[in-house]
């Protein structure tokens, strides 16, 4: 039976952090962003964001989408600095015409520094990927 399970696998679909000036503040924030670089835009999605370590277990966050166009991206969340230094995991389910796809993406903790920027996909700027 578990072989006439058709699980798809996710691509061309990332979340990143990325660090931005906040002028309200005049700081340097980072803020967590999916990316769809995919040909196919992306209907329902459903973001759980958490942040854990041995001993400390944040709150989840639900963020929804209804629609994320092809070669777009959208801004899911602020990272604030005490996060940062723990795991962090963002599970994402969309669908694609009538196929459900889900993944767990992981910013390791103390892994979104500026040393670990790379050149993101669709978005022009520089962000940490998660795995």
């Amino acid at each position: 039976m578990r072989k006439d399970i058709d699980i798809p696998v996710v691509k061309d679909v990332y979340i990143a952090a990325v660090l931005e000036f906040n002028q309200d503040f005049n700081t340097n924030d980072w803020n967590a962003y999916i990316i769809n670089d995919g040909s196919m835009p992306l209907e329902s999605v459903l973001i759980v964001s958490q942040g854990f370590d041995d001993k400390d277990l944040t709150a989840p966050m639900r963020h929804s989408l209804a629609l994320l166009p092809s070669k777009a991206y959208a801004k899911i969340e602020f990272l604030e600095d005490s996060v940062l230094r723990l795991n962090n995991f963002f599970t994402i389910t969309y669908f694609i015409g009538n196929k459900l796809y889900d993944k767990r993406f992981e910013l390791p903790a103390h892994s979104v520094i500026e040393d670990n920027s790379v050149k993101l996909p669709v978005m022009d700027k520089q962000g940490v990927l998660a795995r």
